[in-house]
């Protein structure tokens, strides 16, 4: 779980279940509660009836939560008081619980009296996100939940609040990038971004595991995504599990030069012989690099070293499986799927961190 700003950790999310059935308030607005079958997050010290362990999410903020689609529920109130001196963003938000399926505008906003640029800025300070995106994160969130829960498109596009099933189909496919008939009935994964020195990377994870992170412009990135999505008969959503709070956090305190270690549980779904790269690659020390002949001939493959440089470019959880330390036997840098520029910027980042103190295989 990402710990935002925060002066200590909170403790694991099995913990904060058990905070949420005792009803406690030791972390009040530190933590809150998401729930997947009802599309709500709560205070752990909401009233209500308690949802099962597997249906239940931990953020550590109001934005993390409305950013994956999750409304606040209004028996606890989870939003009361979060605006601080911003009254015009509970007047807001009090607006949008009336009328949750509304395509809101900016049009409407300025019929209600409100400035766009205004309420813009209040809602990404308050929420980090946008009046306009937090609706709109809303209404499709709640329909790819009744969409994988086995609900017909024309279901979720009337609970969406869309007129129209092109428009509803339209929206969808800009946010999700399929069509939403072909969501029905199957496992999600939640994709969503996470901020990095050397631009956005995408991470997708499941429930449990880690499937992909890879930097944002890599061109090979839209066909990993379909070629994962037909692998694994699953569709993809925007939204947070907890494998992409650990990453990101993790990353943090990878760029930030705190660790090189990263425990995010991942999926490495590939052959056997890409498995063995891949695990080899895992036990380059941080610094340090291996030619492609090299982890050849670790894997049992010394003729092979064109198959172990495919192994190496089909890696699809960048950084963690750190196919930037392999170069040429020769020295050079040699492919990069994120580029060049970046592989050498970590390896020299890398190399840094090794000579400053912080370690761990990385």
């Amino acid at each position: 779980m990402l710990q935002s700003g925060m002066l200590f950790d909170l403790p694991n999310d099995d913990a904060l279940y058990d905070a949420l059935l005792a009803r406690s308030s030791d972390y009040e607005g530190q933590a809150y509660v998401c729930v997947k079958t009802t599309g709500i997050f709560c205070r752990l010290s909401c009233a209500a009836r308690k949802p099962k362990r597997e249906n239940t999410l931990f953020f550590d903020s109001i934005a993390a939560c409305v950013n994956a689609g999750f409304r606040p529920c209004e028996r606890c109130r989870p939003l009361a008081g979060s605006s601080g001196n911003q009254p015009l963003v509970d007047d807001l938000l009090r607006l949008l619980e009336r009328h949750p399926d509304r395509r809101w505008t900016e049009g409407d906003l300025v019929r209600r009296g409100f400035d766009p640029s205004t309420v813009r800025r209040a809602f990404r300070r308050t929420l980090g996100v946008t009046f306009l995106e937090l609706a709109r994160r809303r209404r499709v969130g709640e329909a790819a939940r009744r969409l994988s829960a086995g609900a017909s498109v024309i279901e979720a596009q009337i609970d969406a609040g869309y007129e129209s099933p092109s428009g509803f189909r339209a929206a969808f496919a800009r946010l999700i990038g399929e069509a939403p008939a072909t969501s029905q009935g199957r496992q999600l994964l939640f994709a969503d971004w996470v901020e990095t020195p050397l631009g956005p990377m995408i991470a997708l994870a499941d429930q449990k595991y880690l499937h992909l992170l890879e930097f944002h412009d890599r061109k090979a990135l839209p066909g990993e995504v379909e070629a994962l999505k037909r692998k694994l008969r699953s569709a993809v959503v925007p939204g947070r599990t907890p494998p992409i709070d650990q990453i990101e956090a993790e990353l943090k305190a990878y760029f930030t030069g705190q660790s090189g270690e990263f425990r995010t549980p991942l999926a490495l779904d590939g052959s056997a012989l890409e498995r063995k790269v891949w695990e080899e690659l895992a036990q380059i020390p941080l610094g340090e690099t291996r030619s492609y002949s090299d982890i050849a001939r670790a894997v049992g493959t010394a003729q092979m070293a064109r198959a172990v440089a495919r192994a190496n470019g089909s890696n699809r959880i960048a950084i963690v499986v750190p196919c930037h330390r392999c170069i040429g036997a020769d020295g050079s840098l040699t492919g990069y799927g994120g580029g060049l520029g970046r592989k050498e910027w970590l390896l020299r980042h890398e190399r840094k961190m090794r000579s400053t103190g912080p370690s761990g295989a990385a």
